[in-house]
């Protein structure tokens, strides 16, 4: 997708959306908008009032305009909403070049992020799930190679919204990657695919990619993420991503390790057949990795990641571990099974216990679709956090609202550990 800044009023585009904010000056800007596109105000005001995701079609001037209103005062997220449900939408109406004006906005300290989350929403909206199927549907006008998205601005406003657009589209793009992993059947993300796809991730973007193959698994001893490959029939892989800035510096090293069971069955504690298909997914947490890895490259930002990725899935077959097996780890220490459908805390074992013995960073995060539970708390708006670092924890809450991607601290008392020591978890609540 290109993009181009104008500075001219008078342009005339086939499809112009116009976002409008809904704040204290909401009146002068439908005034404002009356006036250039000689519109009647109080016609305007009667049909449109600016709420967010708001959308009103009206013809002016041999132009297409869609009034957006996006509230009195939306974040990131309510901006990116905003523009992705309009690019669904109304993905029939509108051509592959269309323009955004910008010049009935009154928050000109936000532009640049406003800029961002519209190019990123736009983008997100031409995301179609069926990859696979034999019939394609009909493409995007703004998934199309030619498609354009011009800003109209003025001069004033100009600084910095070039670069917010170019990262909303480098977002956008690893995100829509992103799903494609999680959205495969996993028949086509096999675990050798998973570090097929980082690897040529890294090469593209610059970061490096080490990929065990089942003999380097053996040979380092990650005993716990080969007990739970045990019944499948594709060998593990364990993703090793590393990314530096390329200039040198004091970086913080920061670790992330991610879930990477492909389709988790439940093993012989097998789940109920109902909604298992939905366990193709159970590699969120690796995705999610994965694309961190891949936009701290494109953005070369400050901050040195070490990422790591154990990848299998969890299968039913007479060399499945079995309820009251007693594994290995990479730590050393053994583990008695339990309950098969607790995969994700075996091969995360492995992954942080690596990590922390190989790379000793100052944070570290694992990210994993662990439990069902998380889903029945809070729905499907937020992340259940657990931390012991307090500052931590409240940064990334902070950012999680702002960005639309929520998480919500939940206790680590010291009490509970009687409780992790001796229960295994119930039927309805395995992950």
């Amino acid at each position: 997708m290109q993009i181009k800044l104008s500075y001219s009023l008078d342009t005339k585009p086939d499809h112009l959306i116009i976002p409008i904010f809904s704040n204290d000056q909401f009146d002068d800007t439908l005034q404002q908008l009356a006036t250039h596109t000689g519109l009647d105000r109080d016609k305007l005001k009667e049909d449109f009032k600016g709420d967010l995701g708001e959308v009103q079609m009206i013809y002016a001037k041999e132009s297409r305009l869609y009034l957006l209103g996006l509230g009195k005062a939306p974040r990131f997220a309510d901006v990116l909403k905003s523009f992705r449900s309009f690019s669904h939408k109304y993905k029939s109406r509108i051509g592959k070049n269309i323009a955004i004006s910008w010049l009935y906005s009154n928050e000109p300290t936000n532009l640049p992020r406003h800029i961002e989350a519209a190019i990123n929403g736009l983008l997100l909206g031409t995301y179609q799930i069926g990859r696979f199927k034999s019939t394609k549907a009909e493409v995007h006008p703004l998934a199309d190679k030619g498609a354009s998205v011009q800003f109209l601005l003025t001069e004033a406003m100009g600084a910095g919204c070039e670069e917010s657009a170019q990262r909303g589209i480098a977002m956008a793009n690893t995100q829509m990657s992103t799903f494609d992993l999680v959205n495969a059947p996993s028949n086509k993300k096999l675990p050798i695919e998973l570090a097929e796809w980082a690897i040529n991730s890294g090469q593209k973007h610059g970061f490096a990619v080490t990929a065990f193959d089942q003999k380097e698994i053996k040979a380092h001893g990650l005993e716990a993420l080969l007990a739970v490959n045990r019944g499948s029939e594709d060998p593990a892989s364990f993703i090793i991503m590393e990314y530096k800035p390329n200039t040198p510096g004091d970086y913080k090293k920061i670790g992330l390790v991610g879930k990477g069971v492909t389709f988790d069955t439940g093993g012989l504690s097998i789940k109920p057949s109902i909604n298992m298909h939905y366990m193709k997914s159970d590699m969120g947490g690796a995705a999610a990795v994965f694309g961190t890895l891949e936009m701290a490259a494109k953005l070369q930002l400050p901050v040195h990641l070490i990422g790591i990725v154990p990848a299998t899935d969890n299968s039913v077959d007479a060399k499945s571990i079995k309820p009251s097996d007693v594994i290995g780890s990479y730590s050393g220490k053994t583990i008695e099974i339990i309950d098969t459908d607790a995969e994700g805390r075996l091969i995360l074992a492995d992954g942080i216990n690596y990590m922390v013995k190989n790379y000793s960073p100052e944070i570290l995060i694992d990210l994993a679709t662990l439990t069902g539970s998380a889903v029945r708390t809070f729905g499907y708006h937020a992340a259940a956090l657990f931390s012991n670092n307090d500052d931590l924890a409240e940064r990334i809450q902070q950012t999680g609202d702002d960005n639309g991607e929520r998480a919500w601290r939940l206790p680590i008392w010291d009490i509970y550990k009687d409780c992790l020591l001796y229960t295994s978890p119930s039927p309805r609540d395995r992950g």
